[in-house]
């Protein structure tokens, strides 16, 4: 493990508490034209809630598509599936990034598609950066970048094909704090658009520090971001942490203030 990797992981919460976390609930509002483009303006509601499993791909999003209907994401194999509250599956597709092969910035996408992208997206942003951990994940850390009057430290992050991820290589930027300021990668789902995502406004949930507002922007390949507009908002509300803790063990001190 490099020293940035090791200090950006106690930064946001360490590993130690990381390990006992079996599950995430986030409650979090999903925003920006993006969704209109590829035909849904309406797929996501006013507060859309994410439950997931921290170690396993694994993501309900909950309402999906109207009200009573949550969508249902798991890898090994890799499935996506729409179901009522009763649990009923109405549409369901094996294999989903295979439905995405020829596609351009500009075609449109069927429910199940905008299932499978919002679904390894968020699993992919609320699991960094113990994520990075991970089997057959591999980082190195890149000469720092300067941006809004800081030399911000980079990490190149290498993702096995066992993850759905936006792309295999992706860059995250941090802070003098070691807190995420941008991450970029290319969208292969999405006719391979470069995007700059910005983070901003971290927040300490039971411990753990996570970014609660997160904006998408097009980038240039020069690494330039065009922050005219965000195609994409996701804005949280809270995270719940279901952690498993041994009986005779005490909760750890939550990390030091951090810069918001």
């Amino acid at each position: 493990m490099n020293d940035l990797l090791a200090s950006v992981l106690d930064a946001h919460g360490g590993v130690d508490r990381w390990a006992r976390v079996h599950a995430l609930t986030a409650r979090m509002s999903i925003g920006g034209p993006f969704w209109g483009r590829k035909g849904w303006p309406e797929i996501f509601g006013d507060q859309t809630t994410l439950e997931l499993d921290a170690r396993r791909e694994h993501i309900v999003v909950t309402p999906f598509n109207g009200v009573g209907r949550r969508s249902v994401f798991a890898v090994d194999p890799e499935r996506v599936a729409v179901h009522t509250d009763e649990g009923v599956a109405v549409e369901r597709r094996d294999d989903p990034r295979a439905s995405f092969a020829g596609y351009e910035v500009t075609t449109p996408w069927d429910a199940l598609q905008v299932a499978y992208f919002i679904s390894y997206a968020c699993w992919n942003y609320l699991t960094a950066p113990f994520l990075f951990t991970y089997p057959g994940v591999e980082t190195r850390e890149l000469e720092p970048w300067p941006e809004d009057g800081e030399a911000w430290r980079r990490l190149h992050v290498t993702f096995p094909r066992s993850i759905a991820t936006h792309s295999t290589e992706q860059v995250f930027y941090y802070g003098a704090d070691f807190m995420q300021r941008r991450m970029d990668y290319a969208v292969e789902v999405n006719g391979d658009v470069l995007v700059a995502q910005y983070q901003y406004t971290p927040k300490n949930f039971r411990g753990l520090v996570f970014p609660t507002q997160r904006r998408v922007h097009r980038r240039t390949p020069d690494g330039t971001a065009d922050q005219s507009q965000s195609s994409i908002t996701l804005d949280i509300t809270d995270i719940a942490v279901d952690s498993h803790q041994h009986p005779s063990s005490t909760e750890p001190p939550a990390p030091a203030a951090i810069r918001t």
